[in-house]
Order: C-alpha cells, then sequence, then structure tokens
C-alpha cells in the first residue's frame, strides 16, 4: 500500500498542470509563451526535485540545459538554411522547463510526441483551412503540442519506469 502524497506534492503537481495549460492556452491564442510562466514551470520542476527526489535532481538540471540547448541549435540549424527563424525562445524555455521537471532521459519522447502531435494538427489545420493556409510559410503554435506532450508523456515515462529500457528507440 502507497502512502498518499502529501499536500505540498499535490500543490507542486497541481501548479505544474496549470501552468502548462496556461502556456498552452496562450500560445495558442497568441502564439507567444510568456517568461512569466515558464520561468516559475522551470524553478518549480528543479524545486520539486529538491523536495522529493533529490536523487534524480542532477538528471533534472541536465534535463533543463539539454531541453532549452537542443531547441536552441534547431533555432539556428533552420536560420542558416531559411533565413528566417522557425521555433521561438519560448518554446525552448518551455522544453527546458519539462526537462527540469521530467530529466532528461525524457526529452527525446516529450519532442518525438510533440513533434508528431504538431505535424498532425497542421495536416488537420491544412484539411479544414483549404487554401487559406500554406504549412511552408504559415506560422504555427508549437507550445500547446510541447505542453500536452511533456504533461502526458513527462508523466507516463515518470510513472513506469520500465519504459527508460525504451530509450535506445530514439
Amino acid at each position: 500500500m502507497h502512502p498518499s502524497p502529501s499536500l505540498a506534492f499535490i500543490l507542486f503537481i497541481g501548479l505544474h498542470i496549470l501552468l502548462l495549460i496556461r502556456l498552452a492556452w496562450i500560445d495558442y491564442r497568441l502564439m507567444l509563451l510568456p517568461d512569466r510562466l515558464n520561468y516559475p514551470l522551470l524553478w518549480s520542476g528543479l524545486l520539486f526535485q529538491i523536495c522529493f527526489a533529490p536523487e534524480q535532481l542532477s538528471d533534472c538540471v541536465l534535463g533543463a540545459i539539454i531541453g532549452y540547448t537542443s531547441l536552441w541549435l534547431l533555432y539556428w540549424i533552420y536560420y542558416y538554411w531559411r533565413g528566417c527563424e522557425g521555433i521561438g525562445y519560448g518554446d525552448m524555455k518551455l522544453l527546458a522547463a519539462l526537462g527540469a521537471w521530467h530529466g532528461w532521459r525524457s526529452l527525446g519522447w516529450i519532442t518525438l510526441a510533440a513533434a508528431t502531435s504538431g505535424l498532425i494538427c497542421a495536416l488537420v489545420a491544412k484539411i479544414l483551412l483549404k487554401s487559406r493556409l500554406s504549412l511552408t510559410t504559415t506560422p504555427l503554435p508549437f507550445g500547446p503540442n510541447l505542453a500536452i506532450a511533456g504533461g502526458s508523456v513527462g508523466w507516463i515515462y515518470s510513472s513506469f519506469p520500465q519504459l527508460q529500457e525504451l530509450n535506445f528507440l530514439l
């Protein structure tokens, strides 16, 4: 029998969920992921690790670094290739925050799930909007996909440690 979670644990998880929902909604409506929400998400993830899983803190700090750096590199590769921005700095900070919450090992799955759901959303939007949407020039928000993937994949990944054995697939 597992002990029931403490009030502090529930408050951290509630904050995590509320910040992800708010960030997804703002990015969907305004194509913006504000720092005033991204930073509390990142720091609350690290504080959560300090309070409830200190043995995982180094993995989560590394997750924040790798999360930010991976999208930062993608930004510059795309910028030099196409001559325009392909991803925003808010997306980099959001992936860093998800890395702080779930650790670096979950980032591959989170990114894969976010990219897959983003592609599906873009294709559905193209079908529904027909000629009003160009998939090569119309910017689409990636934050909602990252938030959904981070919340769901991150939770699944941390709840079922045996899935970590499948990391070799990425």
